[in-house]
């Protein structure tokens, strides 16, 4: 005979009801509040069932009763008893609460509950669990004084941490893919590990965000170190063959362009500035290296370099 969803979850409802018979009646209709519902969604989720799932229902009262600090068999006594009723009573506040906000959250998601749209995303979860195991594992092993990266590299091989990476990958389906455990400490443990791996990947998200806002570049300067040969030039000063000092002198490149050099003052021997009356160099005639013969008068040419040079007057 083949029973529809809500006459199997009814049938497995009443066994369990019957396991906790021992319990206060107050506490055990706590206990089996949500039941209904959960036991619906194991069968949503598909996989066989409740029996099959969750074994007999005497086993899973057990359980219940266990996780609530009592035992099937016989009532709690004493402070125990009272102690573990309001446990049960605020845990089952909590559930409710939870489960309204299920209800809550799920139409703005675009489902009746919020878990519906959560069960879609158990594959993208069970993909960043791997890798998150993957990069807690290279964590501990690998030489914290060098940066980790994106992959889990130990001891910086790269097909070391591709084959963590997949070991941590197919793991972590595999673990997803199975029944939920059935034993409380078996579902503490993962709880305890998913929460471990929560934390790890908050803390790792602040790391690389820190590290992405440090500035690593640095404005790299090239300096010559050979000495500029007109970098202390102050006034230039022209002779011809003979030894005569010119002035008035233009300086060109090859494309034309006039030379600036020195700094265009001058200074008399107390210090004070002295008028330049020369068009070019040098600035200060006064001033020349050398005086092996008297300095020309004539001025430079003023239509740039196509003019004729300017012609020495003759030494006395």
């Amino acid at each position: 005979m083949n029973l529809t969803a809500q006459d199997e979850i009814a049938v497995y409802v009443e066994g369990v009801r019957e396991a906790l018979a021992g319990l206060p009646a107050a506490t055990r209709d706590e206990l089996l509040e949500d039941l209904p519902e959960h036991l619906a969604e194991v069968l949503a989720e598909g996989g066989g069932s409740l029996y099959e799932r969750l074994g007999p229902p005497a086993a899973y009262a057990a359980e219940l009763s266990a996780s609530a600090g009592f035992t099937a068999t016989a009532p709690p006594e004493g402070e125990r008893s009272r102690i573990a009723e309001t446990a049960a009573r605020h845990r089952a506040r909590i559930d409710r609460w939870l489960r309204g906000f299920d209800e809550r959250v799920g139409p703005v998601l675009g489902y009746p509950r919020a878990s519906e749209f959560l069960a879609l995303l158990r594959p993208a979860w069970w993909v960043l669990r791997g890798y998150l195991a993957a990069m807690a594992v290279a964590f501990m092993l690998h030489d914290h004084g060098t940066p980790l990266g994106l992959l889990p590299r130990v001891g910086g091989d790269d097909l070391a941490a591709i084959l963590l990476l997949g070991l941590g990958l197919l793991g972590s389906i595999w673990l997803g893919r199975r029944e939920q455990p059935a034993g409380s400490w078996s579902r503490r443990l993962q709880r305890l590990g998913t929460g471990f791996l929560v934390i790890f990947a908050v803390i790792g998200f602040f790391e690389v965000d820190s590290a992405a806002q440090r500035d690593y570049y640095y404005n790299v300067g090239y300096i010559d170190e050979r000495p500029d040969p007109v970098s202390n030039v102050r006034d230039v000063f022209v002779y011809d063959a003979e030894g005569r000092l010119m002035v008035g002198v233009q300086l060109y490149d090859q494309d034309g362009q006039p030379i600036q050099l020195g700094e265009p003052s001058c200074y008399d021997e107390e210090g004070n500035p002295v008028p330049i009356r020369n068009p070019g160099y040098p600035y200060c005639p006064g001033q020349a290296p050398f005086r092996a013969g008297e300095p020309s008068l004539s001025t430079a040419p003023s239509t740039g370099p196509s003019a004729s040079p300017p012609s020495p007057s003759p030494s006395r």
